[in-house]
């Protein structure tokens, strides 16, 4: 349930802060992507390098960023990560990046001060600012001594937040920090973790539990044993698409070309070569509830293979092309009533007319499609600006690629 999920993990002042570094390895284990905020008082309490090196991310602690260090520039972030999933370009407004990044935002621990704050809408620090601009269902963990849990001020509070749509974690009774016995005890990793599984099936996305079937990357028609017909893409964008349909509950199956990304834990994953590998894999995956296909195939291959390295000579050598299998019209031919396809335009003229045509004669319901660009976006590019033509619909998208796919998504899906 957590694979591939994105959790916001908000650390406050407590002497329970130390027990949030467990909390981290807990949710990365389920295979889940963690980033942290902290409070200044959580910070004399548990460094904010041993969130870093934890999650491999920047810490977020002061709304108003005054290390140059965190301006990132974009060579730092390709070389660390795709600036499309690190969205550390523009630090002024991680509250709001955040904020749309997670699935789950979770407060843990959680002490009564904080608690108060997020009640009347405070929002003079990092984390409580990203609470207001969050969108993500809120868990909020309680911890604290047992007088103060068991304080008016505090029960009001909690009614409130409750009656407000966020999610609350009793606190354990136990041995506290005062030496008291109380109940004000932050659960264990583990115990957190089960409540989030339990809590993310009710909030379950639009395609939870519907099987979706990705293509992504490029194919290769051999000409001969070291020669063939290709084209750029880096599969990218069919990447992106496999993360935000996973992250909306899909069961993932993803058939890929040759790609050297890093493929997310969770996918069902199938590398095939050339265009007919391609075709033969989605027939065998058929039927399926969504295709998405993201992949750049070739259209033409060579009518012969030539089993040897061809010579070069001095005179002009000729190719006979065929065509490659459609797999797109295949789908749209194939398709049961409740199947969606969703399929990829790329253009260099006319774009919206054309992707116009191209759903009509695929059958799609859906076509996404984008100018051929160079450098800032197209193929292997982290940045993608696109239009999503459905009947009757056209919008426009653009951003880093992950987000422009769980921007499409959405917008399909939660209409």
């Amino acid at each position: 349930m957590l694979s591939g999920r994105h959790i916001l993990l908000g650390v406050t002042g407590g002497i329970a802060a130390y027990k949030a570094a467990y909390l981290v390895r807990a949710f990365q284990k389920k295979g889940a992507l963690v980033r942290v905020i902290m409070t200044s008082s959580a910070s004399r309490f548990i460094g904010e390098e041993t969130f870093s090196a934890l999650t491999g991310h920047e810490v977020g602690i002061h709304t108003f960023v005054q290390d140059d260090s965190l301006h990132y520039s974009s060579a730092d972030a390709e070389s660390a990560h795709s600036i499309a999933s690190e969205q550390f370009y523009n630090p002024w407004t991680r509250h709001i990046q955040w904020g749309e990044w997670a699935d789950l935002f979770v407060i843990a621990p959680c002490t009564a001060n904080t608690i108060a704050k997020i009640t009347h809408g405070n929002s003079d620090n990092l984390l409580t600012a990203a609470v207001l601009a969050s969108r993500a269902p809120i868990l909020i963990c309680p911890t604290m001594d047992g007088e103060m849990m068991n304080a008016p001020a505090t029960t009001h509070n909690l009614e409130l937040l409750k009656s407000r749509g966020f999610h609350l974690l009793e606190p354990e009774e136990g041995y506290l920090a005062s030496g008291l016995m109380g109940k004000g005890r932050l659960p264990e990793p583990d115990d957190i973790v089960a409540h989030v599984e339990e809590l993310l099936v009710a909030e379950a996305g639009p395609l939870y539990g519907k099987k979706v079937v990705v293509t992504a990357g490029p194919t290769r028609e051999h000409i001969d044993p070291v020669r063939f017909i290709s084209n750029p893409s880096s599969g990218k964008m069919g990447l992106a698409m496999v993360k935000a349909a996973q992250r909306l509950g899909g069961q993932v199956h993803l058939v890929h070309g040759p790609i050297s990304l890093t493929i997310p834990e969770g996918i069902q994953s199938y590398a095939v070569l050339s265009a007919q590998e391609m075709f033969e894999q989605v027939k065998a995956l058929y039927p399926a509830d969504i295709f998405i296909k993201a992949a750049a195939v070739s259209d033409f291959k060579p009518a012969t293979i030539q089993k040897h390295k061809i010579k070069k000579r001095q005179s002009e050598s000729q190719i006979f092309l065929a065509p490659t299998p459609d797999i797109l019209k295949w789908i749209g031919d194939h398709k049961d009533p409740h199947t969606i396809s969703i399929g990829f335009a790329m253009e260099t003229t006319d774009l919206l007319e054309q992707a116009k045509a191209k759903r009509t004669k695929k059958k799609a319901d859906w076509i996404i499609a984008n100018y051929i660009g160079s450098g800032q976006q197209g193929f292997e590019s982290h940045y993608n600006k696109v239009i999503l033509v459905g009947d009757g619909i056209e919008e426009s998208f653009e951003g880093p690629k992950d987000d422009l796919a769980m921007s499409l998504l959405r917008s399909i899906f939660l209409r």
